[in-house]
């Protein structure tokens, strides 16, 4: 590790004034900031060192239960997760070692999505396309330019293009490598490259863009312009999160990142890894940004009961919270006092992705930085607040309708109320809906209980009508109280609803069963299901990349019209699905109607189907491609509600569709038609019409429960409302635990609930690890916590279920002196010292059965006996059974495991005239092995073959064998090109 206290080279303070520019700014800021002693690494060793290492990582295929060796030769066969630990582990030791301590530079290049001082580019897929074919110099209908605008789209010329759909980066490859300025890796510095970037985040215009690509293109190759894409569009995909880069980089950047949402800081201020944070700089801060709760979802969560179980009843608190899902955008509002800030406050707004909306929403009450809220809300707080920082939902307001708009519109309606000047009533606003407070008068708040917290948001904020408002929430206490809710939102066209669980403390950055969102979408036996025709397709991306990932569905408009006649087959866009479809869905789909599409032609779009628009001449939900409805395929779909969309041609469209199933059954003409479809919408309606009056009687009669008020709880430190109520025992006497998880395996038990079974049976619990030898740690999950644990490598971590295994042998054994359980190392251990590994395995024998455990568990009995050898296996000689089928005339030349069978291989030493040689000869070995050959070396006799470069006279074969054929290594190539073994006359050496 570089000393911080030396000075940097030339180069190094050369670099920092061209990325940071004026440094005394920082300096004040983080006046202990790192500072690189030389210049930062060249660029390419991003993807060379780190992004291409991690990405090979994924593909090698791993033996599942490899066991890690240990000591100086180890982690020869690591897990693919601690394989990409490693390989970020050793790029940043490298940069630690030639560069400094300052990070910052590669890691918002790393992690570009989570970069916040550098503004979005303003640059999309297209927008790049069109700047490259600028920079190129090609024209804009070439080919070339026509599979980058188009990347969605499988390319027809080629099979490159073909394999690159849905890939952006991937498409600019092959045109950038057909055209290359430069061949080689260029020299150009990480430090350059963010200073560049840098730049172009500034500009707007086409004309600066071009210049900035120009000069990327004329310094880069193609691999190093193909990766600087995907970091402008922060679509790496590396095949690392985040939150494994952040952990290797300090164990607490994770932490820090989640309350700042600052790279820089977390890089600047976490720089030597053995410092830890205090717990005071690991909470919420004033004006600044983190990073909020999450809520699951519903469809991982399962039904409505199992949701409700998932938010931890207790037989004296079983209530459970139930709000609406708001469509708008998540915002954090901090508030402290300023005496020099006109009205006394200053304000902060940002969003979920840690974007600053303080510019938009306001800054102080009054003046010309009082944006589109904060000055009418003078009166929204209680004059005892000091500070505050609220969790909520930015919604759009209509005045007029008095009801919620959507997501779309909040950015317009709030420019325009940031102009509103005459503070006039009518139109659409923001309106801050506020469900939690997490600081309060100087107090964190994120470990109290969620009651809590609602109990100091309601004490901190009275609220101004349309402008601020508490969020209301229902109290419920069954699952039965869901649906009739969800109904009701559905009715009103709004997103959902969320389930919270009141006991619950507010975990960053997480997304937990503490919140549970539900979606209409998915409501069981809810909703209308419509069999209807798929007359268009759009291509997808990523994954589904090359190939149809949603569709446009439509109605028939007239079921009755024959062949000839205008109306024949003709239909009308209804809705577009893409949700819902199994790979198999897709896969029946495409083996239908392959050969039968058409690309839309926007100029002249086909009679027989109808868009959104088609009256004004436009062409809303366009598709890709288009299919007549007699070669098509008919689905079923479901949906929560129909709403009006004049984006489909009907004026209505589905609300959350999903597909339901393939309808192989019906023939493209009995689909539905537009006057079916208006039949069903009339006959939903009254039915909702009957439910909903049905709803409000019910309502009528149901009498509020009561309620007490509950006592003040920190999460964390709860006790069990119920003791336990198992055997008790001196099982654990003399041992002391410290259990820093919950355990999810095989089931689920709270922290709490392990404590109370640990003192039940005699042990000590402690809420610090220690020296003490007789302390046993538990843990379940790789908490921060639990990872700094392990990477002191000084104690063993102990799984839960190895207390319930201890306790279970207990009882078994009634009337014997009660003993711990010997540990078992793939059962009972979480994190086994490499010292104790010999030890630990000795308690089981080579099948994992333990000596001193009964096995009364059926799952685990017959895993053990599915892992052990078959002492009955009939010996099975492969090259006997060959042999045999070559007897009977049968060929095996033909078969590409058996093309090289029966040669003895010899590859020429290294070659003066290819330096490709060596990569040549080890992939062509592998071809050899693979196809049964067998590669010998130059002392070994018997060779068949002897393999050189192509065209190297020089090559010495004083030791080859007179009957060994001297051949080039294109043979092979051409041999595993085509799967059979061709003849080698063409490719013999001197020939």
């Amino acid at each position: 590790m570089t000393d911080d206290t030396d000075m940097p080279d030339a180069d190094a303070a050369k670099e920092q004034k061209q990325m940071y520019g004026d440094q005394n700014e920082l300096d004040s800021k983080y006046p202990n900031r790192p500072r690189n002693l030389h210049q930062t690494l060249p660029f390419h060793t991003l993807f060379t060192d780190l992004f291409n290492p991690l990405l090979d990582s994924g593909k090698k295929p791993r033996p599942q239960a490899a066991r890690r060796k240990v000591g100086p030769s180890g982690h020869a066969n690591l897990s693919p997760h601690d394989a990409r630990r490693n390989i970020i582990q050793r790029y940043v030791a490298k940069w630690r070692k030639e560069v400094g301590n300052d990070f910052y530079p590669a890691m918002r290049l790393i992690i570009p999505e989570k970069d916040r001082d550098r503004a979005m580019y303003g640059l999309k897929e297209k927008a790049i396309a069109k700047v490259l074919t600028k920079v190129l110099k090609i024209h804009k209908d070439s080919d070339d330019a026509k599979t980058m605008m188009n990347w969605k789209v499988p390319g027809q010329l080629n099979k490159a293009s073909s394999s690159t759909a849905g890939d952006f980066a991937g498409r600019c490859f092959e045109v950038l490598s057909k055209r290359p300025e430069r061949s080689n890796p260029s020299d150009l510095s990480i430090g350059a490259v963010n200073a560049r970037l840098d730049h172009l985040s500034r500009t707007s215009g086409e004309d600066e863009q071009l210049k900035i690509f120009t000069w990327f293109y004329r310094r880069m190759n193609p691999d190093e312009l193909t990766w600087l894409i995907r970091i402008i569009l922060r679509q790496l995909k590396i095949g690392a999160t985040e939150k494994t880069i952040l952990d290797i980089w300090h164990p607490d950047a994770e932490t820090l990142f989640n309350v700042s949402s600052n790279l820089r800081r977390v890089c600047w201020e976490l720089s030597d890894p053995e410092l830890r944070l205090d717990g005071e700089d690991t909470g919420i801060t004033l004006m600044q940004c983190f990073q909020p709760q999450l809520a699951a979802f519903q469809s991982k969560v399962g039904s409505f009961e199992k949701m409700v179980a998932k938010l931890k009843p207790t037989p004296d608190d079983d209530e459970f919270w139930i709000e609406e899902k708001l469509d708008g955008e998540r915002m954090q509002l901090h508030m402290i006092e300023d005496p020099e800030a006109p009205g006394g406050r200053r304000f902060g707004f940002w969003s979920r992705k840690a974007k600053d909306y303080t510019y938009l929403y306001g800054k102080h009450y009054d003046g010309e930085e009082s944006g589109a809220l904060t000055r009418f809300i003078k009166g929204a707080f209680h004059q005892n607040v000091r500070n505050i920082i609220l969790d909520g939902e930015m919604i759009t307001w209509d005045m007029q309708t008095d009801k919620i708009v959507g997501f779309g519109t909040l950015k317009t309606a709030a420019i325009s109320e940031k102009e509103n000047r005459t503070n006039s009533n009518t139109g659409q606003r923001p309106l801050f809906r506020v469900f939690d407070c997490l600081y309060f008068n100087d107090t964190l708040l994120t470990q109290y209980t969620l009651r809590d917290r609602r109990a100091a948001l309601e004490k901190a904020v009275k609220g101004v009508e349309r402008r601020l408002e508490v969020h209301p929430k229902i109290e419920a206490r069954s699952y039965t109280e869901i649906e009739p809710e969800l109904r009701k939102v559905v009715a009103e066209s709004s997103e959902g609803l969320v389930l919270k669980n009141p006991r619950s403390i507010y975990r960053l950055n997480d997304r937990n069963d503490d919140w549970v969102k539900v979606k209409p979408e998915y409501m069981s036996e809810f909703g209308e299901s419509l069999d209807c025709v798929i007359v268009g397709g759009y291509f997808g991306s990523g994954h589904r990349g090359g190939a149809h990932s949603s569709f446009l569905c439509g109605l028939l408009l007239n079921k009755d019209a024959h062949p000839g006649d205008p109306d024949y087959q003709k239909c009308y866009s209804i809705f577009k699905v893409g949700g819902g479809f199994s790979r198999d869905d897709y896969a029946s789909i495409r083996g239908r109607t392959e050969g039968k599409w058409t690309d839309w032609n926007a100029r002249n779009p086909p009679s027989i189907i109808e868009l959104g628009g088609h009256v004004d001449n436009r062409q809303y939900e366009r598709p890709d491609q288009w299919i007549h409805p007699s070669d098509s395929v008919v689905v079923e779909c479901k949906a929560a509600s129909l709403e009006a969309s004049n984006k489909f041609r009907m004026n209505f469209t589905l609300r959350f569709p999903r597909f339901k199933q393939l309808r192989t059954d019906k023939k493209w003409d009995q689909a539905l038609s537009v006057e079916e479809f208006l039949q069903l919408k009339a006959t939903v309606e009254e039915e909702h019409d009957a439910k909903e009056k049905e709803l409000k009687f019910e309502q009528s009669r149901r009498k509020k429960a009561r309620t007490t008020k509950k006592p003040l709880i920190i999460a964390g430190n709860e006790t069990l409302s119920t003791p336990y109520a198992g055997p008790k025992s001196q099982l654990f006497d003399g041992l002391t635990f410290y259990i820093m998880t919950d355990q999810f395996y095989p089931t689920k038990h709270s922290k709490a609930e392990l404590e109370a079974l640990v003192k039940a049976n005699g042990g000590k619990i402690v809420q610090r690890d220690s020296t003490d030898e007789n302390l046993v740690i538990v843990a379940d999950k790789r908490l921060v916590k639990v990872s700094s644990l392990e990477k002191r490598d000084t104690l063993n971590i102990v799984k839960p279920i190895w207390i319930h295994d201890c306790i279970q042998q207990a009882e078994a054994d009634t009337g014997a002196m009660p003993f711990v359980l010997p540990f078992e190392p793939n059962r009972h251990m979480f994190y086994l010292l490499g010292s104790d590994q010999i030890d630990f395995e000795r308690h089981v024998d080579e099948n994992g059965d333990s000596y001193a455990r009964d096995i009364k568990n059926v799952d685990e009995l017959r895993e053990i006996l599915t892992g052990m050898p078959s002492k009955y296996e009939a010996a099975f000689d492969k090259k006997l059974f060959l042999s045999q089928l070559e007897d009977h005339g049968e060929s095996l030349s033909n078969l590409k495991n058996c093309m090289f069978r029966q040669l003895k291989v010899e590859f020429a030493s290294a070659s003066d005239t290819d330096r490709d040689w060596p990569i040549k000869v080890q992939l062509a070995k592998n071809y050899i092995k693979f196809g049964g050959g067998v590669v010998i070396e130059a002392d070994e006799e018997g060779g068949t073959h002897f393999v050189v470069p192509e065209g190297d006279d020089e090559v010495s074969n004083g030791n080859v064998s007179g009957l060994a054929r001297i051949v080039g290594v294109q043979w092979i190539e051409k041999c595993w090109k085509e799967g059979t073994r061709v003849d080698e006359e063409r490719f013999q050496w001197g020939g």
